[in-house]
């Protein structure tokens, strides 16, 4: 295994690739990254397959097919999708089993345009759980208001469920809440109590929404702040009474997860956040560049501090900048899911399209 990524590894972090197409799947791309890089996990999402279906032919036979067989629309979409990802959980089932399905996990997005919708998501994260049949796959919920109560139901009724454009500790501590209280409620009701979860936060996007407004001294500096703010919540989460009382009735911690750690800005270093980040307990998600670049000249030095370290002194840099960190975290919710409808729209008329072209 790659020495750089090795030392990620050992300080408990789990490495997950961001980004799935049926290329990598196909070549055996994907299977050596898991060899050489350890692997553990990927991530998709609306953008990632918009990509990756229009940006080769690998999809054509498979549209066509569906297509002839009465298939459109996001019906199609997911069909195409499910198949690369079962492939993909079918490669991370040794890391699935050595961890005891700690570890070893695909994600599949709802559709963006249910973010508001509870009981939609609801009955959509359920519908998909089935078909996929697949028991190392993630439903994708946003931590939005109407998605932390579909992640509640959710967990109790046994989908696993990755919670996605989380970006402030507000929001990461939100979907925290719902997915205890699934926990909860099922041991109230007798019901097994391991559902894997994971909450998603957001990190270059603080950096790159300030780029144009903040002094040179905080530029690309906020979101690993506030990831250390967040990292101080999980593990004092993981401290508290409560989670004691659950995990003593077999309960498993909701993992934290860095999404959105490639760099955005061309002046601050590549593995910039991914570095930053190394913290035990923790799983980081990254773009095949920012992997490969890892692996290159990634060096991993001490993990996070557990008690946040100097997070505050480091967000109120900001907030005396005139920076309001809980107004821009909003802000970054409400694009993040307005971003992944215009991915969700277009990847969907791409697929008219070329059903169009190839019938």
């Amino acid at each position: 295994m790659n020495p750089n990524l090795a030392a990620f590894r050992a300080l408990g972090q789990s490495l997950w690739l961001d980004n799935i197409t049926r290329r990598i799947l196909d070549d055996g791309t994907l299977a050596r990254w898991i060899d050489e890089y350890g692997l553990t996990g990927l991530t998709s999402n609306p953008t990632i397959f918009d990509e990756a279906i229009g940006g080769s032919d690998a999809y054509d036979a498979g549209i066509r097919e569906k297509a002839r067989a009465g298939k459109a629309g996001e019906a199609l979409f997911v069909e195409l999708a499910l198949e690369d990802l079962r492939r993909a959980a079918k490669l991370f089932e040794p890391a699935h089993d050595a961890t005891g399905g700690v570890d070893g996990w695909v994600s599949m997005e709802l559709s963006p345009l249910l973010a508001d919708d509870t009981a939609a998501s609801i009955a959509a994260a359920q519908a998909i759980h089935d078909q996929a049949a697949c028991r190392n796959l993630f439903v994708k919920i946003p931590g939005t208001p109407a998605g932390c109560g579909a992640i509640e139901e959710s967990i109790f009724r046994g989908v696993p469920i990755n919670v996605t454009l989380l970006f402030s500790t507000a929001q990461y501590l939100a979907a925290a809440e719902a997915y205890l209280r699934g926990i909860e409620r099922r041991i109230a009701a007798g019901l097994d109590p391991v559902v894997e979860s994971v909450a998603s936060v957001f990190v270059s996007r603080w950096d790159k929404a300030i780029a144009k407004t903040a002094p040179e001294a905080l530029r690309n500096g906020l979101g690993i702040a506030v990831g250390m703010q967040c990292y101080r919540e999980y593990r004092a989460l993981l401290a508290s009474p409560r989670w004691k009382a659950l995990e003593a009735a077999g309960a498993r911690p909701q993992r934290l997860l860095w999404a959105s750690t490639s760099t955005k800005d061309p002046a601050a270093p590549d593995t910039l956040y991914a570095v930053a980040l190394a913290a035990p307990d923790t799983i980081d998600t990254l773009p095949a560049k920012t992997l490969e670049a890892l692996a290159d000249h990634g060096r991993a030095g001490a993990p996070m501090a557990m008690d946040g370290g100097d997070a505050e002194a480091r967000l109120q840099r900001y907030a005396d900048a005139g920076i309001d960190v809980d107004a821009l975290a909003k802000q970054l919710q409400e694009e993040g899911a307005k971003s992944f409808v215009e991915s969700w729209t277009q990847l969907l008329q791409r697929i008219r399209t070329k059903v169009e072209t190839l019938s």
